[in-house]
């Protein structure tokens, strides 16, 4: 299966040939919902948060005209002769977050990435201009704020991430095929999905709640009415729902928002390693006194790890009292540090455990290549 981000925003041009037809197919697969939960029913639940979920539209420039099928038309050396063509503007919709009265809304950074005009449509059929305020796409999140006066709006509150256990029921609410606002039930099927390879730092919520194209940015609320995530890909052969769905989780979301909002960028931690999940097999093969872990590939000169006195083929087992298992959640944690952060990381060699204190610096592009060959923090 190949897991799918882009495929969320829906392409108005898609619209005629998807449309209705796999919506009205994927309603035989609604799961039975219970009559009645503790916080209400789910009826009561939707209600209650429908009209804090906005359907985005974007507009992008693309090249025209025979461009897209001449490899040859704006090739200025070319025989032909052909002239440059006109851009064109192309239609995506996704959908968003109500977070504050004034406007701000949450949404994925692909829903607006690269647009020129955004048009958000309310819940009573207002449509209203907006601006990005920040963007981070290696988290996929965005913040958009709506321009001039805003009506009355109602937020969505935000809710503990942390604290959905598997089973629990919720609801996501988008744009499925841009066929207008719809609300699904599913469960949580799993938490800190990591290493999907989807975005470049992930801590997903899994659930089966019906995602589709247009979903994107969308919310995934508890039956608080709270929103523990925003929708935000699938994973799928086909393109549309196959009863895998994951949503950027709240804990993780908010902070990325805040730092967009105060500096319209977000700044994480580095530490300087390139890591690998830790399996029995790598752990036999080099003789390694445990299973279970990160394994420390590479260290980078002169990087906080370097400078921690961390070495290659260090397993890490904790970060700051929490069990390390999986490289991609480490790295993810290392990320969400703020720079400058000291963190106590317990680590095991061949001569036993010990515990190292690094201080984390600030991660830019440049981290980025010199550790582009493994993915590290």
């Amino acid at each position: 299966m190949k897991a799918l981000r882009t495929l969320l925003v829906t392409g108005a041009a898609a619209l005629g040939g998807i449309g209705i037809g796999a919506a009205v197919h994927q309603s035989s697969t609604a799961h039975a919902a219970p009559a009645q939960l503790a916080d209400g029913s789910i009826a009561d639940v939707a209600e209650r948060v429908v009209d804090s979920v906005v359907n985005i539209s974007s507009s992008h420039q693309v090249k025209g005209g025979p461009a897209d099928f001449d490899p040859f038309y704006n090739d200025p050396d070319s025989p032909w002769g052909f002239e440059a063509p006109s851009p064109r503007k192309q239609m995506s919709k996704g959908s968003g977050v109500i977070v504050t009265s004034g406007g701000r809304i949450l949404t994925n950074a692909h829903v607006v990435d690269g647009a020129t005009d955004i048009t958000v449509t309310l819940h009573d059929g207002t449509d209203m201009e907006a601006k990005v305020v920040g963007k981070d796409p290696k988290g996929d999140l965005a913040v958009i704020q709506l321009k001039g006066k805003v009506p009355p709006l109602k937020p969505l509150a935000f809710g503990d991430s942390s604290a959905l256990r598997l089973g629990d029921i919720v609801l996501a609410i988008g744009d499925p095929f841009g066929v207008g606002k719809a609300v699904t039930m599913g469960i949580v099927s799993a938490k800190g999905r990591a290493s999907v390879g989807i975005e470049d730092y992930e801590d997903f919520i899994q659930t089966d709640a019906a995602i589709n194209p247009g979903n994107s940015g969308g919310a995934l609320v508890n039956m608080k009415g709270e929103l523990v995530g925003i929708n935000t890909a699938i994973l799928s052969k086909t393109g549309g729902y196959q009863g895998i769905g994951f949503a950027i989780p709240t804990n993780m979301a908010k902070p990325i928002m805040e730092m967009l909002v105060k500096d319209g960028k977000v700044s994480r931690g580095y530490l300087g390693v390139s890591t690998a999940t830790l399996n029995q097999a790598i752990a036999a093969d080099q003789k390694l006194a445990v299973n279970r872990g990160v394994l420390v590939a590479g260290v980078e000169e002169n990087s906080p790890a370097s400078l921690a006195g961390l070495v290659q083929g260090d397993v890490v087992v904790a970060m700051n009292g929490q069990d390390m298992k999986d490289a991609g959640v480490f790295r993810n944690a290392i990320a969400m540090s703020r720079p400058g952060t000291v963190v106590n990381l317990d680590v095991v060699r061949s001569r036993g455990k010990t515990m190292i204190r690094a201080k984390l610096g600030e991660r830019t592009d440049a981290h980025q290549v010199n550790l582009k060959r493994r993915r590290g923090p």
